[in-house]
């Protein structure tokens, strides 16, 4: 722990991603420097419980309509990817000597990638539900799939056992459909009815223990059926993803998931062996450039196949080609079964490790290389909107926070034609607010760079919407670094807070409450008769003597329960049709959107938005629907648009 935080402090001073801190403080505890470790697998089990986290919030993120939606690219450019991956590196392992069965091991290792490093930099660069990175989450989902077979075949190829193969992978077919199911069972009619007993106790301990249990069993169940842990997680977070709970859930996982996948890159990093560095450190750089290249090569030529997008097969490729951390525990089997001698288990793992250290580099360049290397004419329609350039602002108004306030402040503003950018840290409403063509950036208000990327220094206004003092008090002193005179509105629930937000340098506290009480009594007054002259007279001596007179209650027996999160009855949402969309060609008037029983609020095509489309429109790959209605509704709804289900 103390070289894992020595490592990531120091990392950070230098910019550098926290994965390379976590290898880095490994190498160090490894049995390679200061051996405080001398059998980093001991920790494996232990290490693995953080990839089981981390398939957990992305199940959370992912709804089984979402997921059915996705089954051809799972099945399409994932079994695309293992397969001919696997092929071209066993042709070149057998190149190099080894026996075809040996070969196909080989070949297998090295075609998977690292879900844990893919994903984790994914989330934290707020992308996870990007379409850009469906891609590259349904290979990895097949990859986790594709684990299993070679985990039956490597025994039966060490024991020579006259066991047939072919039985052998059916039997683990038939046991993941059992698995599968029971779990989606378990998901849609068990767990809701647990969660919803646990939050009726209203004790947070309760609810976080029942959260780690269920990810923990669910990996448990899979592992016990002979396929891998994450996938049971995953499966499980999935279909908790529907549920209220949802966010709920990520948060209370998120402090174990981070601290145990820190321990998993620390695991990886004591598996680099420095003898094997020095002494083959030229075939295994090489390795690795090879590696990388024939990786993204053979992805592009499987997505050319199956007609993907070509910027986004590129991205992919640059985003997966590193070599996995299941490739590690194929590696250990394989050793300990004699199938590969340990040699070369540990110029992979030398390999692997390498490749992993290079990967936060290649995640965040991904898109503007494939860009750069996919040629225009091969480009797809490209749906999505892109982040608005604060250069084109001017005098306009930055919202940080884009929830129900928010939203209800950029409404008015755009029917005032005010220009305004808004800012928000949730990927989930970052990316549906752009994609129904809000101009939106992912990211934390406080930081300066943020602030500077929305214009800070042009605007005329920076309104601070979240009831969050502590993190407006910061939003306050970044913006005041890049703009000392601009003026800063800020909204509070109460007036608790109101003083020391105007001593932090707010220029307007609104608070929410004591707001809605003047306009109470300023309905009460008028219809009471009193000049509307006085009323507002009234209000203004309320708010420049701080709602003196809305204080010091008589306490009741009974306490207001301060409002919160409102139950979502509907929900808008912005469904993007793709090249394979069920609905294109067809009229706006021949999509009954009332049997689906949502409301069609607007159609967006070629970034300008339409508020009342022609029934007679077409719609095009490429158009963004704006539709309305309660959740499930609106899922089927997008269902029926994209599968024609």
């Amino acid at each position: 722990m103390a070289l894992a935080v020595i490592s990531v402090a120091v990392f950070r001073k230098l910019h550098l991603p926290p994965i390379l801190a976590y290898l880095f403080a490994g190498l160090l505890a490894g049995p390679e420097v200061l051996k405080l470790f001398l059998h980093p697998e001991d920790m494996h089990l232990l290490a693995e419980i953080g990839i089981v986290f981390l398939l957990f919030s992305l199940g959370l993120e992912f709804s089984l309509p979402k997921l059915m939606s996705m089954r051809s690219l799972v099945f399409g450019v994932g079994l695309g990817q293992m397969v001919f991956t696997t092929g071209t590196f066993s042709v070149i392992a057998h190149f190099f000597g080894f026996e075809w069965g040996p070969a196909v091991i080989v070949g297998g290792m090295l075609a998977l990638s690292s879900t844990a490093i893919v994903i984790k930099q994914l989330t934290e660069a707020g992308a996870l539900n990007h379409r850009r990175t469906e891609m590259a989450i349904s290979i990895l989902l097949f990859q986790d799939l594709a684990v299993v077979p070679f985990l039956i075949v490597i025994p039966l190829m060490a024991s020579q056992q006259d066991v047939s193969l072919a039985s052998a992978l059916i039997m683990a077919l038939v046991k993941g459909v059992v698995v599968v199911i029971m779990l989606l069972s378990a998901g849609k009619w068990i767990l809701p009815w647990i969660f919803r007993e646990v939050a009726k106790t209203r004790t947070d301990e309760l609810f976080v223990l029942t959260t780690i249990l269920v990810a923990i069993l669910a990996g448990g169940l899979t592992y016990v059926f002979g396929l891998s842990m994450a996938l049971g997680a995953f499966l499980a977070g999935m279909m908790l993803g529907e549920s209220q709970y949802k966010y709920q859930l990520e948060a209370d996982i998120r402090p174990f998931r981070d601290i145990l996948m820190g321990l998993f890159f620390v695991t990886v990093g004591m598996q680099l062996k420095l003898d094997v560095l020095f002494s083959d450190g030229l075939f295994i750089f090489t390795g690795v450039l090879v590696l990388m290249v024939l990786k993204v090569l053979v992805l592009q030529l499987v997505a050319k196949m199956l007609k993907r997008d070509s910027v986004d097969s590129w991205a992919t490729g640059i985003k997966l080609c590193q070599i996995g951390e299941f490739s590690f525990v194929i590696a250990a089997l394989a050793t300990t079964e004699g199938v590969i001698d340990a040699r070369t288990s540990s110029i992979i793992i030398s390999m692997g490790v390498i490749s992993m250290a290079l990967t936060p580099m290649l995640v965040d360049r991904s898109v503007a290389w494939a860009q750069r290397l996919s040629p225009k004419q091969m480009r797809h329609v490209e749906p999505e909107s892109t982040i608005p350039e604060a250069s084109e602002y001017n005098n306009h108004i930055i919202i940080a926070g884009f929830g129900r306030v928010g939203q209800s402040v950029a409404r008015l503003l755009k029917l005032e034609g005010i220009a305004f950018i808004t800012i928000d840290a949730d990927p989930v409403r970052v990316y549906e607010s752009r994609n129904a063509g809000e101009p939106i950036l992912f990211g934390d208000a406080s930081q300066k760079d943020i602030l500077e990327n929305a214009g800070a220094a042009r605007a005329s206004l920076i309104l601070v919407t979240f009831d969050e003092p502590e993190k407006a008090k910061q939003v306050i002193n970044a913006a005041r670094q890049i703009a000392g005179e601009i003026n800063l509105m800020v909204r509070t629930k109460r007036d608790y807070q109101l003083d020391a937000l105007y001593k932090a340098g707010a220029s307007q506290v609104v608070p929410e409450i004591q707001e809605g009480s003047l306009m109470l009594i300023s309905q009460v007054l008028h219809y009471a008769g009193v000049p509307m002259s006085r009323i507002l007279r009234r209000v203004r001596e309320e708010r420049q003597g701080r709602y003196d007179h809305l204080h010091g209650f008589y306490p009741g027996e009974t306490t207001e329960i301060s409002y919160g999160t409102e139950d979502k009855l509907e929900f808008v949402h912005a469904v993007v049709l793709n090249n394979n969309a069920a609905c294109l060609g067809r009229q706006l008037s021949d999509i009954d959107f009332q049997r689906m029983r949502v409301r069609l609020q607007g159609l967006r095509r070629d970034g300008q938005e339409i508020n009342a489309p022609n029934p007679g429109d077409v719609l095009q790959a490429g158009d963004v629907l704006v539709i309305a209605g309660k959740p499930r509704r609106v899922e089927r709804a997008e269902r029926r648009l994209l599968e024609g289900a």
